[in-house]
């Protein structure tokens, strides 16, 4: 019996907003291993949980109605802001530096 190849799927047509945040996620995802241990399983991990209800709330508010999309976005909003929030504390307390920090805020 003959392998076939092993074909990628077909890349989702995503708004700019679920791109841009996923590529944040991405450069994230690199740097969490990398946090200081005592922070990584605290506010690394809450950082990490916030990224990723932030892209569920987003893309389940790609196709929603626009009522409900109005409650979605508020609901990411604050999400983004608590993911902000963190991020600075991490970055306060040195469990993150600098360089890191600056990369990821302007994501």
């Amino acid at each position: 019996m003959e392998l076939q190849p092993i074909n990628t799927p077909p890349r989702r047509r995503e708004l700019p907003v679920i791109q841009k945040l996923v590529a944040a996620y991405k450069l994230w995802h690199t740097f969490f291993p990398t946090v200081l241990k005592t922070a990584r399983h605290t506010l690394g991990a809450k950082i990490d949980f916030l990224f990723v209800e932030l892209l569920e709330l987003l893309f389940t508010a790609s196709y929603s109605s626009k009522e409900r999309k109005t409650l979605i976005l508020q609901n990411a909003k604050n999400k983004l802001d608590l993911l902000k929030f963190f991020s600075q504390i991490l970055w306060e307390i040195k469990a993150l530096d600098n360089k890191k920090y600056i990369l990821i805020s302007e994501k």
